[in-house]
């Protein structure tokens, strides 16, 4: 594992504030590629070749952006990803040679925020990269609560659902629900405005920063793993309505 120097903030902005990247890649080459972009982008990087090598890292880094490739000797990015989803929210960017829809879904289903097939440019993983670090935080509030000595701690609520959008934390009849920092960001949107009908693509362009329509897949997936956990059932209570043809926005309680 390598360690590197401080650079600029990812925006460019050259707030000089550190953050850090893990890369679990097994092809040298690619590994190396990785890095450089993203040392480029002011991330303090470690990268590992193996699945097993990339869990213990996470333990130990705490990394707020990880770059993880499917075809992984030992455990697969797959596995590789479902054990890192048990200890940490950080970004996780999927990378494959394979172009198989099947392998995007499930990899997305695991936890991945985002996809990236082999072969890329330095300029797409960038961008990518980017429009995580970039996602709205702030908005109209359906429910502008006050929390006392914080008067601009916003906190939305729809029925028995509360997110503490400041604290990062979404709540469910007062259980503190497990969600990932996409479903989060997913779930604030849809309660910020909850008669609005989002489309897909707005989705995409608000909560992921990105304007690739062949990424609504994205939008989908986030959607069914964010109802799961909501506690969604064919017989239970509906949070998030879709709306055929358009796209989603939160059930009339």
């Amino acid at each position: 594992m390598r360690k590197v120097w401080q650079t600029p903030g990812v925006d460019g902005s050259g707030s000089g504030q550190e953050r850090r990247a893990l890369v679990i890649e097994d092809d040298e080459d690619i590994r190396s590629l990785i890095e450089f972009t993203l040392e480029t982008q002011g991330f303090d990087v470690t990268a590992v070749d193996s699945g097993l090598a990339g869990v213990d890292a996470v333990r130990t880094l705490d990394p707020d952006l990880i770059t993880l490739d499917l075809g992984l000797p030992g455990i697969d990015g797959i596995e590789t990803c479902r054990r890192i989803r048990e200890t940490s929210d950080a970004y996780v960017v999927m990378i494959t040679a394979r172009d198989d829809e099947i392998d995007r879904l499930i990899g997305l289903e695991t936890g991945a925020d985002d996809f990236l097939s082999k072969p890329f440019s330095v300029r797409e993983l960038k961008a990518r990269v980017n429009a995580l670090f970039r996602r709205p935080r702030r908005g109209p509030a359906l429910t502008a609560a006050t929390t006392q000595g914080e008067p601009d701690h916003e906190v939305l609520e729809h029925g028995p659902l509360r997110v503490d959008v400041d604290g990062r934390r979404a709540f469910r009849d007062g259980e503190e629900l497990a969600l990932t920092r996409t479903e989060f960001d997913l779930l604030t949107e849809l309660m910020r405005t909850p008669a609005r009908v989002w489309t897909r693509e707005a989705l995409l362009r608000s909560v992921w920063g990105t304007d690739w329509a062949t990424d609504t897949h994205l939008v989908e997936v986030h959607v069914g793993n964010l109802r799961r956990k909501l506690g969604e059932s064919r017989e239970g209570p509906k949070f998030v309505r879709t709306v055929r043809g358009v796209g989603y926005r939160m059930e009339s309680l």
